[in-house]
C-alpha cells in the first residue's frame, strides 16, 4: 500500500469515524422511552405540516426551487440533534429576519448540517496539506470536529446578520412611519386603519417595515385582539423604539387617553433621536477617514508633489557623473 493509498483510508476512517459520533450521540440522547415519546411526536408534527403545506400548494404545481426547499425541510425534520427550545430559539431569529414559513427552521437546521459535513469533508481532503496538522491523523481528526462545528455554527451568523440588518432599515424609517401614523390618526382614523395606510405608504420606501405593518393591520382585522397583535409586532421587529410605540399605543387603549397626542410625542422623540445617531455617525466620520487618507490619497499628493523636484536631482546627479 502506497503513501496515497493510505491517505485515502485514514480521510475515509474519519469520516466514517464522524458518522459514528453523530450516531452515537444520537442513540445516547434519544434511545429512552421519552426520547422516543417525543421524537414520534416530532416527527407526526412535521409529517403533518408537510402534508398540509403540499394540500394547499397543489403538488404539481411547485418549481423546482419549491421542491428543493421541500426536500430539504423534510431532512431537517428528520435530523435529531437539535431539541424543541433550540428550534423556537431559530423560529423567532428567522421570522425577525424575514422568514415566516413553517418549513424555514427545517431549512435552515438542514443547509446547517449540510454545511458542516461539506466543511468537515474538505478538511479531511485537504487535511494532509495544511503545515504542522497534516502529518499526524490524530490532529486532522480534531480539526475536522472543529470544522464541522464552525460549518454548523456559520447559517446561524448569517441568518442574524440578516435580521440585524433589517432592524437597521426599519429603525432608520421609523420616524417617517410615525409621522404618517400621526397624519392618519389625527385624520379620524382607526388604529387599523391608520396602520393598514402607513404599510401601504412605506411599500416603496420600506418594504420590511410595510411588512410588519400589514402583517399587524391584518391581525387586528381577524382577531380584534389589539394588545396581542401589537406585542406580536414588537416581538418580530425587536427593536427599543417600537416596544416604545407599542407601549405608548396599549395604555392609551387601556386608559382612554388620546392617541394621537401620544403619537405625536413619540414622533418627536425619534426623529431627535434619529437626528442625534446621525450626527453622532458624522462625528465619528473624521477619525475614521485619517488612516484611508494617511494610505492612500497621502502618497499620492507626495508623490505630485515632490516627484518633479526628485526627477530633476536624479538627472543633475546624473549628468554631473
Amino acid at each position: 500500500m502506497n503513501q496515497n493509498q493510505f491517505e485515502t483510508l485514514i480521510n475515509l476512517l474519519m469520516l466514517f469515524g464522524l458518522f459514528a459520533a453523530l450516531a452515537i450521540w444520537w442513540m445516547t440522547k434519544h434511545g429512552g422511552t421519552r426520547g422516543r415519546i417525543a421524537e414520534r411526536a416530532r416527527m407526526a408534527a412535521a409529517t403533518h405540516r408537510s402534508d398540509n403545506v403540499a394540500t394547499d400548494d397543489g403538488g404539481d404545481t411547485m418549481t423546482r426551487g419549491e421542491r428543493v426547499m421541500r426536500r430539504l425541510a423534510r431532512i431537517g425534520d428528520k435530523i435529531p440533534f437539535f431539541d424543541a427550545k433550540y428550534r423556537l430559539k431559530l423560529q423567532k431569529e428567522m421570522v425577525r429576519s424575514g422568514y415566516r414559513s413553517n418549513l424555514a427552521v427545517s431549512i435552515l437546521l438542514a443547509v446547517k448540517f449540510f454545511c458542516g459535513l461539506a466543511c468537515a469533508a474538505a478538511t479531511v481532503m485537504l487535511g494532509s496539506r495544511i503545515p504542522m496538522v497534516g502529518a499526524y491523523p490524530a490532529a486532522r481528526g480534531i480539526a475536522m470536529l472543529m470544522v464541522f462545528i464552525v460549518g454548523m455554527i456559520l447559517p446561524e451568523y448569517v441568518v442574524a446578520f440578516r435580521a440585524s440588518r433589517r432592524r437597521k432599515m426599519m429603525a432608520g424609517c421609523l420616524p417617517d412611519a410615525l409621522d404618517l401614523l400621526v397624519i392618519c390618526t389625527n385624520a379620524g382614523n382607526s388604529l387599523g386603519v391608520s396602520i393598514r395606510r402607513v404599510a401601504n405608504e412605506l411599500k416603496t420606501i420600506c418594504p420590511p417595515l410595510s411588512d410588519e405593518f400589514a402583517l399587524a393591520a391584518d391581525e387586528l382585522k381577524l382577531s380584534g385582539d389589539s394588545t396581542r397583535a401589537l406585542n406580536n409586532l414588537a416581538e418580530r421587529i425587536d427593536l427599543p423604539s417600537i416596544r416604545a410605540l407599542i407601549s405608548t399605543l396599549t395604555q392609551s387603549m387601556r386608559y382612554g387617553t388620546p392617541i394621537t397626542q401620544a403619537l405625536r410625542t413619540l414622533s418627536r422623540t425619534e426623529r431627535l433621536a434619529h437626528i442625534v445617531s446621525l450626527e453622532e455617525k458624522a462625528a465619528k466620520l473624521a477619525p475614521k477617514m485619517v488612516v484611508p487618507m494617511m494610505l492612500f490619497i497621502l502618497p499620492a499628493i507626495i508623490s505630485i508633489a515632490a516627484g518633479p523636484a526628485v526627477i530633476q536631482l536624479l538627472a543633475f546627479i546624473a549628468g554631473n557623473k
